[in-house]
């Protein structure tokens, strides 16, 4: 009969403490290993990964969403999780500023490659597991935005639910860059500028503009001419360049960046949200 090892309350909250998982998991793990801290490692990442499965078809809704510049270079990043709770987290929130910094320092572009990347001699992948396994709850990376331009701003909500990401075409502008930020995460844009509006959108809201003229009574062959009037509307209301400024709506944001520079404009931005 094999002696059993014995697990000493201190190895327990060293490998609690390395791993972050919970004393009983962590002491089950170590009897298992018999004593071998890789090996217990080893084993509570395994048990991460089965939980990781399970929670694969739940809705990731909450998390994190965090902007950061450095240079030219600004980041949008959206980490998810299930619940408002575990978003609130200390381990959960470093985590999330971890892998913007990752972006800003490599050449990583899309969440797949982030997933790749190195972290903590293993990769971002293997961290999401681990922290699956700690939580109990699925997590991923659920956006991820890059900008490079002359000036770069990154505007993060009270309460990092809303995150926005600015890209100018001049340098040294970052307070404007700010201004245009904070009006994408307060109206919600959902494009640059009536340019880049997709054919789809713009053949819904004509046929959504068409039956509203007919039921308005409106004859058939003036719908269209109609609907096509009140697309200018939905341009003015929902694309950046167009929309009144928050700070000042008898300008619009393109007449507002001309105010500091007459070609002054966006190159882009770029929107995160939770709960939707």
């Amino acid at each position: 009969m094999e002696a059993t090892v014995k697990i000493t309350a201190a190895q327990v909250n060293e490998l609690r403490q390395k791993t972050g998982a919970g004393m009983m998991d962590c002491k089950k793990a170590l009897v298992e290993a018999g004593g071998d801290f890789d090996t217990a490692i080893d084993l509570l990442r395994k048990q991460g990964q089965k939980v990781a499965a399970k929670r694969s078809d739940r809705d990731a809704t909450e998390g994190y969403v965090i902007g950061k510049t450095s240079g030219n270079k600004v980041v949008l990043l959206r980490l998810n999780c299930e619940t408002d709770f575990v978003a609130k987290t200390e381990g959960f929130i470093g985590f999330a500023n971890d892998l913007v910094d990752i972006v800003l320092s490599g050449s990583i572009t899309t969440a797949e490659a982030l997933n790749e990347a190195s972290y903590n001699g293993s990769t971002v992948a293997a961290a999401i597991t681990e922290l699956t396994g700690k939580t109990g709850e699925k997590v991923e990376v659920g956006g991820l935005e890059i900008i490079e331009a002359a000036t770069v701003v990154a505007y993060n909500h009270p309460g990092n639910r809303v995150g926005t990401i600015v890209g100018l075409n001049k340098a040294g502008y970052e307070e404007m860059g700010r201004d245009v930020a904070m009006q994408a995460a307060a109206m919600a844009p959902v494009a640059l500028n009536k340019e880049s509006v997709s054919a789809e959108v713009i053949a819904k809201e004509i046929e959504i503009g068409k039956e509203l003229a007919i039921q308005e009574g409106k004859p058939a062959d003036m719908a269209e001419k109609i609907a096509e009037g009140r697309l200018g509307k939905f341009f003015k209301e929902n694309t950046l360049m167009e929309q009144a400024f928050i700070k000042d709506n008898k300008l619009n944001v393109a007449q507002y960046l001309k105010t500091g520079n007459p070609e002054l404009t966006v190159t882009d931005f770029k929107r995160f949200s939770l709960g939707n």
